[in-house]
């Protein structure tokens, strides 16, 4: 029987270590299918096979796995996710402090002692120091890298353990057989090995920051769900956990309560806040014989469901994993350094090498020194310092600037995206309006004003918390009206409201709530109609004896939605609208606002399928929401977009929120994007252009011609400058006007 198992992996820090991972995985006899997931640091492999063989694989490939069960295993694994991002930190200090230590007594104090004489004790023992620190701060790169070579292969591991490891190993060789080496030679590099360590643990640090907020879209989600329910089982009513209930099941769904799981009313009525399924914004009513959704909100009423769907059957639980399919199908957060790492290191080692044995063969005497500084010079200058920070360090000053303008953006890759942008989906409801119904128009009958029937309509609603009837009170509020005293309120659920006011009963509600009272429609008939076409809703005030009133409510556009999306067009963008309302209300909105591609209707797996058709034509799509229902179709996007007013789940499964509800910061992303993408790319030229020129130059290509021999201090130099300079480029975008 295929099952499928959740596996928790520690260690992963690259798409290398993805896909090492899913290699090890899908070894194991049984399994037919293994995802891994770097957001989330996790495997969901699928098959047969024993889970015991699975934590065995992953363990011999380098990294620690857990099965994961239960929500209790998703806490245990945030813990120690926590606990591995503050030892990072500590990492970069047991690294910085030593380093800075030397740089700062070595370049600005000249208080070092020389190395010769007691002076070498001292250095000796800095050696030690930084033998200690690599192994403490350094020690996963080195084992990484032995990793890495046993599966031969490399990657960033690799160089960083080569060009640290090389540092110390000279400088100590330098110590302990200084008559080996040329005075110019004699040299440590300590300092340059830690700052190394320093900077790329620094670098993981900051991006583990960034990944590991993905996570928090799966547990909002989990959160929707509540722990217990009410079971009425032989008459008694117990509160069990939802992991001992069954199918067929009686719940009891009490005012305001999160419903538990999915099934049909058996009995009594309620409006539920189903958000999370459609994304709308008005509750639906809920009566005998109608379907209800774990993880939805009721609302005033009470009532007695039957359990249709439990555990991985579930509405939600299906949301929850096709977050988790979408979020790994990604591509890994882009890592150009290490793709090209896998050949750049065996070539780096095979020159230094090379250089090596054309010294001992052609060099003057000391020919074996002459050989072994210049190999070291070449492996001191190839450190990967440079390569390593060209693109994080970018990605750090881009997102930096995209959040001072408001703007969050989860990963680099997303941010790299963003530039390449084709199509952005937009979804209606509180992206492109405001996600909250208005008063837009009232329509008296005769001998009745607007201010009166306003007047009554707003007190008839004063105990309701419905939406529609919301908009009534904020219009009436906006008219400075009093409420008039009311009596005898009734919620007629999926109709309206009923009230006495003056010794006069009133209705308030929709259409079917008019027939229900025998009521005249004939002479409203062509405002209902014009409503429709624009796709408002209507809202009835009646008599026992004729209708006095009709109101329109809508969800209006926000202010900035037409400019804004002008704006995206003027740039070559393709726009397209999703939303779960009718087509009606939909196809005039996208008229308003000149967007000509309108899918109306939909749900949760319809918007995430949509994605993937324009992604499979081969375009770059951003996927713009809001609500819970966008979480699938955010997170299988190229780049989600979230409204910063959305919800939690939402924002959490984009790759970018917006902190505003303005759509303005999509276009201010996108020019952030293309500034950053710039700048990765200059970074990665200069970073490879200094390797190309410096190691030739390290190797003594100009000796022959101009008797020129690089210093290793100067290789070591050399090494740094390329750093600063990276890091310099990058801080340009802090000036970037947009």
């Amino acid at each position: 029987m295929t099952t499928k198992v959740r596996l928790s992996i520690a260690g992963m820090m690259c798409a290398g270590c993805v896909s090492a991972v899913e290699q090890a995985l899908q070894g194991v006899d049984g399994v037919e299918q293994a995802h891994v997931n770097l957001a989330e640091r996790t495997a969901l492999v699928s098959g047969e096979m024993q889970t015991e063989a699975l934590v065995t694989a992953v363990k011999q490939a380098g990294y620690t796995a857990a099965i994961m069960q239960g929500r209790q295993a998703d806490l245990e694994k945030e813990a120690a996710e926590q606990t591995y991002y503050q030892t990072l930190w500590r990492r970069v200090w047991v690294a910085a402090i030593p380093a800075a230590f030397l740089m700062i007594g070595d370049m600005l104090l000249h208080t070092l002692p020389p190395m010769q004489g007691a002076g070498r004790w001292f250095w000796l023992v800095m050696g030690l120091v930084t033998l200690a620190v690599l192994i403490y701060s350094g020690g996963h790169f080195f084992r990484g890298a032995w990793q890495q070579l046993r599966h031969r292969s490399s990657n960033m591991d690799t160089l960083i353990a080569l060009g640290t490891g090389t540092a110390w190993f000279y400088s100590m060789l330098v110590l302990l057989f200084p008559s080996a080496f040329p005075s110019l030679a004699q040299h440590a590099y300590f300092e340059a090995a830690l700052v190394v360590i320093a900077l790329v643990n620094l670098g993981h640090a900051l991006e583990m920051r960034a990944r590991g907020r993905t996570t928090a879209a799966i547990k909002q989600l989990m959160q929707l769900q509540p722990l217990q329910a009410h079971v009425v089982r032989n008459g008694e009513e117990l509160d069990l956990p939802l992991e001992e209930i069954g199918l067929e099941e009686i719940l009891r769904v009490r005012s305001g309560e999160t419903i538990p799981l999915d099934g049909l009313v058996l009995e009594g009525s309620s409006y539920v806040n189903e958000a999370m399924l459609t994304g709308e914004a008005l509750p639906v009513a809920k009566a005998k014989g109608s379907l209800v959704t774990g993880g939805t909100q009721n609302g005033d009423g009470s009532f007695l469901m039957k359990v249709s769907r439990i555990g991985a059957d579930t509405v939600l639980a299906k949301i929850i994993d096709m977050i988790r399919q979408a979020q790994s199908s990604k591509p890994a957060i882009a890592r150009l350094a290490d793709q090209i790492a896998s050949v750049f290191v065996p070539i780096v080692a095979l020159i230094a090498l090379s250089t090596f044995f054309l010294w001992l063969w052609l060099g003057p005497e000391p020919s074996l020194s002459y050989a072994l500084v210049t190999a070291m010079t070449v492996l001191v200058i190839a450190c990967p310092c440079a390569l390593g920070l060209a693109t994080p360090i970018a990605i750090i000053a881009g997102i930096g600037k995209a959040a001072q303008n408001g703007i969050l953006i989860r990963n680099g890759d997303a941010l790299q995206q963003a530039a390449k942008l084709d199509i952005i989906v937009l979804d209606k409801t509180g992206t492109l309006t405001a996600g909250k119904p208005t008063l837009t128009a009232i329509y008296p009958a005769d001998l009745y004003t607007k201010t009166s029937v306003l007047q009554l309509a707003a007190s008839l609603e004063k105990g309701s918390e419905h939406p529609l009837g919301q908009a009534l009170r904020t219009g009436a509020k906006a008219e400075n009206l009093k409420d008039l005293k009311l009596k005898d309120f009734i919620s007629l659920t999926g109709l309206g409201v009923q009230g006495n006011i003056a010794e006069q009963t009133y209705f308030l509600g929709n259409t079917r709530l008019m027939q229900q009272q025998h009521l005249n429609l004939s002479t409203w008939q062509e405002n209902l109609k014009n409503l429709d076409t624009v796709g408002q809703t209507p809202v009835f005030l009646a008599t026992q004896t004729e209708i006095i009133a009709l109101f329109a409510i809508a969800d209006a556009l926000k202010t900035d939605s037409l400019s804004s999306v002008q704006n995206l067009k003027n740039q070559g963008l393709e726009l397209v609208m999703l939303t779960g309302d009718r087509r009606e209300v939909a196809e005039h909105l996208a008229a308003q606002l000149g967007i000509s591609q309108v899918h109306a209707e939909v749900l949760p797996a319809d918007k995430l399928a949509i994605i993937s058709q324009l992604q499979q034509q081969g375009k770059t799509v951003a996927m713009v929401g809001d609500g819970i229902n966008d979480a699938p179709a955010l997170a299988r996007a190229d780049v989600g977009f979230a409204i910063g007013a959305g919800t939690d789940v939402a924002i959490a499964a984009a790759d970018v929120t917006l902190i505003g509800s303005s759509l303005a910061g999509i276009e201010r992303a996108i020019r952030i994007s293309k500034a950053t993408t710039k700048t990765i790319w200059q970074n990665l030229f200069f970073a490879f252009a200094y390797n190309v020129i410096g190691i030739p130059i390290a190797a003594g290509i100009l000796y022959p011609a101009f008797g020129i021999l690089l210093d290793p201090m100067l290789a070591g130099a050399a090494m740094a400058l390329s750093s600063v300079t990276v890091v310099l480029n990058a801080n340009r975008l802090a000036r970037l006007g947009i």
